[in-house]
């Protein structure tokens, strides 16, 4: 059995527990929250090991990350410098992603472990269906439209900023990979609104979206995790042009994530030290089984 530490206990935190203990191959070896008393532990925790500090754990093969992108890599390196793999749901795009698993690369060969990086569903499984629709047609236009729905690592960044007591963040699809944001914050007292919007809108994470502040007095009113995505893909095979491809779904947003982590945990034991993205892993390798019967069941 692969012991599996869960770190964080938020949104995608309470889904990974729950998929970690309907996996065959794993075992739970417990949860990290930041503080951990008493009269705080919940009751679907019961008669799991609630610590501080992984090291108060007997024993972790692997821990998922399901903390906010930016705690991701300093995370990371701690763990491997503590001999443990890591999974984590690192959201960032681009240059920063590239940069991390360099140094998230260097980091694991010298402890002689593993990260799996960018492990959700956008980075993630959504990576790998628009490598797999750019093999089938080589030339041409892909684009990524999510939502309409909840973007964790949005929300994320706004709970965060100072004055904020809660957010959500919407991502609504304006078609051809072009997004609209949509936010709603309630504000502690005296905060200051137009500070807080100007913050919001010059965030990286925002900066290159069309993005709309609302201040409103409940967010659980219009709280959903709910999310979404349609890739398309126009494109060339050979010189027969005019190939279209579609990949949809509409799905519970940590859930999903969750549900990846777990299958690039158990994937993180098969790999040789260093830092990963799921397209460089076999898909194989993210079941549990034999491999003959993997190919008789899934070619």
């Amino acid at each position: 059995m692969i012991k599996v530490a869960v770190v964080g206990y938020g949104n995608i935190g309470k889904y990974a527990v729950q998929a970690i203990l309907a996996a065959s191959d794993l075992e739970l070896a417990g949860v990290v929250r930041r503080q951990v008393r008493d009269d705080q532990r919940l009751s679907e925790l019961a008669g799991i090991a609630v610590v501080s500090k992984i090291s108060d754990l007997e024993q972790v093969d692997v821990a998922l990350l399901c903390v906010p992108t930016r705690s991701v890599p300093a995370m990371a390196s701690a763990m491997a410098a503590a001999g443990i793999n890591t999974v984590d749901s690192y959201d960032i795009h681009g240059d920063s992603l590239v940069e991390y698993r360099r140094q998230l690369s260097e980091q694991t060969k010298q402890h002689g472990t593993v990260g799996v990086i960018a492990a959700g569903w956008d980075p993630g499984t959504d990576s790998v269906v628009r490598a797999l629709m750019e093999i089938m047609a080589p030339r041409g236009l892909s684009f990524t439209n999510f939502g309409p729905g909840m973007s964790m690592g949005h929300t994320v960044v706004v709970k965060a900023l100072q004055g904020v007591e809660d957010a959500l963040s919407m991502t609504i699809p304006v078609g051809s990979g072009v997004h609209r944001r949509l936010v709603y914050v309630k504000l502690k007292p005296q905060a200051d609104f137009a500070a807080i919007k100007q913050a919001i809108q010059a965030d990286p994470y925002f900066q290159n979206d069309e993005t709309h502040v609302f201040q409103v007095g409940s967010i659980e009113a219009i709280q959903d995790v709910g999310h979404g995505v349609l890739l398309e893909r126009t494109g060339t095979s050979g010189r027969t042009a005019n190939q279209r491809f579609k990949w949809e779904m509409r799905i519970n947003n940590p859930a999903l994530t969750a549900q990846v982590m777990v299958a690039a945990a158990r994937a993180s034991l098969k790999q040789e030290p260093g830092a990963y993205t799921l397209l460089e892993i076999p898909l194989l390798d993210y079941f549990p089984g034999q491999t003959d019967e993997l190919i008789q069941h899934l070619v």
